[in-house]
């Protein structure tokens, strides 16, 4: 709620300035991370074989096709995680109702559509993002989900292991390696008795002593060396490098540079030879097509002339067929009355068993013989019109025919 909140104060506020315009661009990048809360590669693109969403998927125009198929598969899932039951739209399934159905689920959860629902066809842009957040919002409050305080994680120091070898040393080992030389030089002085000689040079100088002996080291000289050529390799120091150290880092650059070259010389001739091929393909696709057209074409000139005959043929036909109606309607009503003819001297004939009414039979006989006289006076007087109509039909026609002769003729 604060977030909507939030959103709804920085739309506000954008609603006259410039940045409006990318604001659907970090709705979006919100949207991922919504998606990434539900966990949606592992429930939705792995079931599906979908690539993973870019974080400006449905901001950005790219396939219209593959982004609405993306949309509606990406909707139904919402819905489904929101516990209500919606089928996954199929690929060749009619684009008008899988977006009405879409956006009902979304009336229903309480959000205001004011939109045309043709916006949604493109497959991205602001409403399609809307539409998808929305769901993302919903799905999220049916699964309970809430936000927990940051846990910030404890960078640890990482600890650097003595490497013991009889040639490298750490310093420490330096240092005490150092002290024990010294101490045996202390050995040494005091073997030699050199703090002595140091006192006798300290000495008054009036003193005339003179020395009758000269002083001569007891060391062996072979095994000073042999003592010097053991202590020379423990003195060499070795310092690990740092990875946070910048010319780590520069070399590091110097060699993925490297690398990239290499890779983007082979990768350069791979694509110059598939530019080739696809060059190569479209030059044999274009003079195919032109050799189909040719041989195509008097098939579909005489197609148009068929079509052209047929309308012409249906226009004759609905004009025929005027005058067929209008004389089937009159046969109507010419068998109506026939037939209450017919029922009149049933029922005349059927009194005729009786005897009595004899006059009366006379003066019925009498009747239907006038009205017998008028139904062949209606029935000559219809034949007439009928004719008259044909003739008339016919006088048109030779008119019709002569006319243009005529005209030409004057």
């Amino acid at each position: 709620m604060a977030e909507e909140t939030r959103r709804g104060g920085a739309e506000a506020e954008g609603e006259s300035g410039p940045g409006q315009t990318y604001m659907h661009f970090v709705i979006m990048e919100d949207l991922m991370d919504k998606l990434k809360l539900m966990d949606y590669e592992e429930g939705f693109l792995k079931g599906l074989a979908f690539k993973p969403l870019s974080r400006h998927y449905f901001a950005i125009p790219t396939n219209p096709g593959e982004q609405f198929y993306m949309f509606t598969s990406l909707s139904a899932w919402l819905i489904n995680q929101a516990g209500k039951n919606f089928d996954q739209p199929q690929e060749y399934d009619d684009p008008n109702a899988t977006i009405s159905s879409i956006l009902d689920e979304v009336r229903r959860i309480g959000a205001a559509v004011d939109f045309p629902p043709a916006k949604l066809k493109a497959g991205w842009g602001e409403h399609c993002i809307y539409v998808i957040d929305k769901l993302a919002d919903e799905a999220l409050r049916q699964t309970s989900f809430n936000w927990g305080r940051p846990v910030y994680p404890e960078e640890e120091m990482e600890e650097e292991s003595a490497i013991e070898d009889d040639v490298e040393v750490t310093l420490d080992k330096a240092e005490e390696e150092m002290a024990d030389v010294d101490e045996d030089l202390e050995e040494e002085e005091s073997f030699l008795d050199l703090e002595g000689l140091r006192n006798l040079k300290t000495k008054d100088t009036t003193e005339s002593t003179r020395m009758e002996e000269i002083m001569e080291s007891t060391t062996d000289a072979n095994e000073w060396k042999l003592e010097v050529e053991r202590v020379v390799p423990s003195l060499k120091v070795h310092i690990r490098t740092d990875n946070k150290d910048w010319r780590t880092h520069v070399d590091l650059m110097h060699q993925h540079r490297d690398g990239i070259q290499s890779a983007l010389t082979d990768t350069k001739g791979y694509l110059d030879k598939l530019h080739k091929e696809i060059s190569r393909t479209l030059e044999k696709i274009t003079s195919r097509e032109k050799y189909i057209n040719n041989q195509l074409e008097h098939m579909l000139q005489e197609y148009r002339g068929m079509q052209d005959n047929s309308a012409e043929m249906k226009e004759q036909y609905r004009q025929a067929s005027g005058g067929v109606t209008e004389r089937t309607r009159s046969l109507a009503e010419i068998t109506e009355d026939l037939e209450k003819v017919k029922q009149e001297m049933e029922e005349r004939g059927s009194s005729m068993t009786d005897g009595s009414p004899l006059v009366k039979i006379k003066q019925a006989l009498q009747r239907l013989k006038t009205e017998v006289t008028q139904m062949d006076v209606r029935i000559g007087v219809v034949e007439h019109s009928l004719l008259q109509a044909r003739l008339k039909d016919k006088n048109n026609l030779q008119k019709d025919m002569n006319e243009p002769a005529g005209q030409f003729a004057f």
